[in-house]
């Protein structure tokens, strides 16, 4: 089943030979890996910045014109410190998020195996998901005419739910993904073959 969160890619060639060494230590006894790789390298959008980069434009103009429309030394408009905290949520909505994410999919790592997938993340957003196969209930697949494409392990929670960083960088998203991997709908139906 197709999902339309993940709209485009600019980014430069993500799955390389196999990265099984970044898994070593985490495989259960005789469990084996049949696919491995990681996530599209570069800028990411998906179905939610149709609504998030108008949002943010829209958020930093009003701040901007608000810090920088009222007249020094009056009183009417919000003290600067609030107004610079406005700016600076809305340079992380307009920018920040974008260079977050592709930070925190560089050090990412992505493995089927006999039994799991596997989700390694490491930096000061580390994080190891390990999903057995037998146990997913929606697995969901977005890909382009290229073939790149995401494979989500389940329902895609709202943008509007409190999830943190994740409702704004899809490598930071609670919900298990492979994010912008070479060949998705092939990963896709090796884990519908594994189920």
């Amino acid at each position: 089943m197709a999902t339309a969160d993940a709209v485009g890619w600019f980014m430069t060639r993500g799955d390389e030979p196999m990265i099984d060494d970044a898994f070593q230590g985490r495989l259960l006894p005789g469990e084996t890996i049949v696919w491995s790789g990681r996530p599209g390298q570069g800028l990411v959008f998906t179905g939610r910045d149709v609504f998030m980069i108008p949002f943010s434009l829209v958020w930093c103009t009003f701040a901007f014109s608000t810090i920088f429309g009222t007249k020094a030394g009056s009183t009417s408009g919000p003290p600067a410190l609030f107004s610079l905290l406005f700016i600076g949520v809305g340079l992380y909505v307009v920018i920040g998020r974008f260079l977050l994410d592709v930070w925190v999919r560089r050090e990412m790592r992505y493995a089927v195996t006999d039994r799991r997938i596997l989700i390694m993340r490491r930096g000061p957003f580390g994080k190891f998901t390990a999903l057995a196969l037998t146990q997913m209930s929606d697995v969901d697949v977005t890909e382009r005419a290229d073939g790149h494409g995401t494979v989500r392990f389940g329902p895609a929670a709202s943008m509007f739910a409190n999830r943190g960083f994740g409702a704004w960088s899809p490598s930071l998203d609670p919900t298990p993904q492979f994010i912008a991997i070479d060949n998705a709908r092939h990963v896709f139906e090796l884990v519908q073959q594994s189920r």
